[in-house]
């Protein structure tokens, strides 16, 4: 009877000759069946390098993603199937490639397993330096790797968060038991695993596995929980504090309450600055276009200082769907602060006869060819952060894009209370003016 194996037949390894890598691998696969684990329960992670093979020469799940990120899908990989063993394989390279992503596993603690295939060069490439190449060695990217500290990952691992760190060699006779130590620990394990690139590292340097054996015992070489950072689970944490949590209310939803005769689109550019309320005015009128039975879409655009600065808000009402959110034939112009009509000249300029501009009394204009209504908001006694919602009022008012049925609703939609009773005080100064 043949022995079980999870090893892909059809794509057997062709790692070179007495690569360390195809030494691991096959340690890896009876470790696996040794715990009992088929394909299906079992997802290996990879990205880039000689090492990103083994996603494909075992039959599991599998994900291939690029260099230095492999971490980052798995992590999303168990957290969207926590009943799956997912083992990541990472070169040395990769681990330099993608540190930031390892200090985050190791903070976070994810229930996952990360080899590290360590060959002390990248070797897909053509052997330049890694991150933890020795200092002395000889490699094809010349003096580089003198001028770096070579990076002891179960340290910094450790020093990170990580629960369980382990050196080992890929020629340990225990190297199994180590595997499935680390894959059985509920937690982020790492396992640093020295290894031989006979097609280019070793051509230029002597290492043996003698050498990688004195290597792990002038280190003081570890293979154990790190007891200060024992911890929950990550995922099964999450899953218990979310559990915790209150449930999330449903959106409301806006009522289809008034019927439109409009065929086509209609765009409304709201160009004002920081603080006037131009992205609540634009969302006001999406609300009022929906309430209608519109479809509708709103793109704001603003600098990130605060109270400082540009605001625009594009707003588009159709009766079909809107397949680009972006302006480009406004019917209306709101144009209420001169920093958001500075970012809209060309626009301006560009406006067709029959497009219509509202604007604020001392705001400038370029040449346009569109009608322009101006109005002076400081002599109504309207305070300048009220512009952009008292614009409304005047272009329902003059039945222009809204209704004062559908404004009025999208304003008892959008505010409550005190603020709603204020919004409606400023809608009916308008239309009494």
């Amino acid at each position: 009877m043949a022995e079980r194996t999870l090893l892909n037949h059809e794509r057997p390894p062709i790692f070179c000759p007495g690569c360390s890598h195809d030494k691991v691998l096959r340690v890896l696969d009876k470790t696996l069946v040794k715990m009992g684990l088929q394909g299906n329960e079992i997802c290996i992670v990879t990205d880039i390098g000689c090492s990103g093979f083994f996603d494909v020469f075992l039959n599991t799940h599998a994900f291939h993603g690029v260099h230095g990120r492999a971490l980052t899908y798995a992590a999303g990989i168990k957290l969207c199937r926590p009943d799956l063993t997912v083992i990541v394989t990472m070169g040395d390279g990769g681990l330099g490639i993608g540190g930031a992503h390892i200090l985050s596993a190791c903070r976070r603690n994810l229930d996952l397993t990360l080899l590290v295939l360590n060959n002390f060069n990248f070797g897909m490439t053509g052997g330049q330096c890694s991150v933890t190449t020795p200092n002395e060695a000889v490699v094809a990217s010349g003096f580089l790797n003198r001028l770096d500290k070579p990076l002891e990952i179960t340290s910094v691992a450790a020093s990170a968060g990580a629960p369980f760190v382990c050196d080992c060699s890929a020629y340990q006779p225990d190297l199994g038991d180590i595997l499935e130590r680390a894959i059985r620990f509920k937690g982020f394990s790492v396992v640093d695993i020295l290894e031989l690139c006979p097609g280019r590292y070793t051509r230029r340097n002597k290492l043996t596995v003698k050498h990688l054996e004195e290597s792990l015992k002038a280190k003081g070489a570890s293979c154990s929980e790190v007891p200060q950072n024992q911890r929950p689970e990550y995922g099964q944490q999450y899953r218990f504090e979310a559990a915790q949590q209150r449930s999330v209310k449903r959106p409301k939803t806006v009522d289809v309450r008034f019927k439109r005769h409009q065929a086509g689109r209609e765009e409304v550019v709201i160009l004002g600055a920081a603080g006037q309320r131009v992205v609540t005015a634009g969302e006001l009128l999406t609300i009022a276009g929906v309430t209608a039975g519109m479809y509708c879409s709103q793109k704001n655009e603003y600098d990130v200082t605060v109270l400082r600065g540009p605001s625009i808000s594009e707003v588009i009402l159709s009766a079909h769907p809107i397949e680009y959110n972006g302006s480009t034939s406004p019917k209306a112009v709101i144009a209420l602060a001169n920093e958001g009509v500075n970012r809209r000249v060309k626009l301006l300029k560009n406006l067709p006869e029959d497009a219509f501009v509202l604007a604020a009394a001392g705001i400038d204009l370029p040449e346009t060819a569109a009608a322009v209504h101006r109005v002076d908001f400081r002599s109504m006694g309207i305070k300048r952060e009220d512009w952009a919602l008292a614009s409304l009022g005047v272009l329902a008012s003059r039945g222009e894009v809204l209704s004062r049925e559908e404004l009025d609703a999208a304003t008892e939609f959008r505010f409550q209370g005190e603020t709603l009773r204020l919004v409606r005080e400023l809608l009916t100064g308008i239309r009494s003016l």
